[in-house]
């Protein structure tokens, strides 16, 4: 939750709340109490990294040794120790952590830690770790940034359309198929207007198969907050590299993802809308750092689509 504060500094707000599990913990009380006693010096976070730091050398002790232990320990973190021995056991202190128990119990609290998002409760199926709750924190910035209808039809469908990806590999030029799929062009066109693409990385890119971008999240997960269904084009194929069309997670789920082929890929065919074709640049479309989310973290930064132009003859 540190590394997480310090990345996304602008996004996020941690509150802490105390759930102490005293069935089964003796110390549990008292360390909230220790916690809360630092606090009211200004060292509520100093008390509670020490308290994680060091809990090998205080597990095992006796409630009365802990006391002890807090107290060895608090000169060292610069605490007035008269007032900090004064409040540890205060009938205040006892209060806040026996109701903090009591309170979170009754409401069904299954343990620590327990996680709640903008007041979504974190799934018990999904792993608590650095990488999922950051791409939590993504999806729920760009939600900010979402449309709640797909845009009005304001392409032309007999006139011509090419979009030019300015990335930092280079430039792609794609000839858009306004005729064959005007839904995703107009989509296309209308989010690239907005911005929506700029900056935004080629998040799954797959030697071999496909290179997959416009996900402002990154995580491929990201949505523009409208969807639209597919629009099948019985003479255009996943036939060659350099076809451009629509990921989606099935049939009605189009968005603002799309993907450009590295090779033929027929078992897309009838699956996928193919709305264009790299003209130009698809050696720099070949070029663009292997990324696969499939591998977990640790993945190479994604090259970036720096912004998006619009040609209409």
């Amino acid at each position: 939750m540190e590394q997480i504060l310090k990345d996304n500094p602008k996004d996020v707000r941690f509150v802490y709340r105390y759930f102490p599990l005293i069935s089964i913990h003796d110390k549990a009380a008292l360390a909230v109490q220790a916690a809360q006693s630092a606090g009211a010096q200004g060292k509520f976070w100093e008390m509670h990294d020490l308290l994680f730091q060091k809990q090998s050398e205080w597990a095992s002790l006796s409630v009365a040794d802990f006391q002890t232990w807090l107290l060895d320990h608090a000169e060292g973190l610069s605490l007035d120790k008269v007032k900090f021995t004064t409040e540890l056991t205060s009938q205040a202190n006892i209060t806040l952590a026996k109701k903090a128990w009591d309170e979170n119990s009754a409401i069904g609290l299954p343990g620590t830690p327990f996680l709640v998002i903008n007041g979504n409760i974190w799934p018990s199926n999904v792993p608590l770790n650095y990488d999922n709750i950051v791409a939590v924190i993504k999806l729920t910035t760009l939600a900010k940034r979402e449309f709640s209808t797909c845009p009005p039809m304001t392409i032309d469908s007999t006139k011509s359309y090419a979009a030019i990806l300015h990335t930092s590999k280079g430039d792609i030029t794609m000839a858009l198929y306004a005729d064959k799929a005007p839904i995703a062009v107009n989509s296309f066109i209308f989010l690239a207007h907005n911005g929506w693409f700029d900056n935004v990385m080629f998040h799954r890119v797959i030697p071999g198969s496909v290179a997959q971008a416009g996900d402002p999240s990154g995580t491929g997960f990201g949505t523009p907050g409208y969807a639209f269904d597919n629009e099948i084009s019985t003479d255009l194929k996943f036939d060659g590299p350099g076809v451009v069309g629509m990921a989606n997670a099935g049939p009605g789920s189009n968005g603002s993802q799309f993907f450009i082929t590295y090779t033929a890929l027929p078992s897309l065919d009838g699956n996928y809308t193919i709305f264009g074709k790299v003209i130009a640049g698809l050696d720099v479309a070949e070029k663009l750092t292997p990324r696969d989310p499939s591998q977990g973290s640790n993945l190479p930064a994604g090259d970036l689509i720096l912004s998006v132009t619009i040609e209409e003859k």
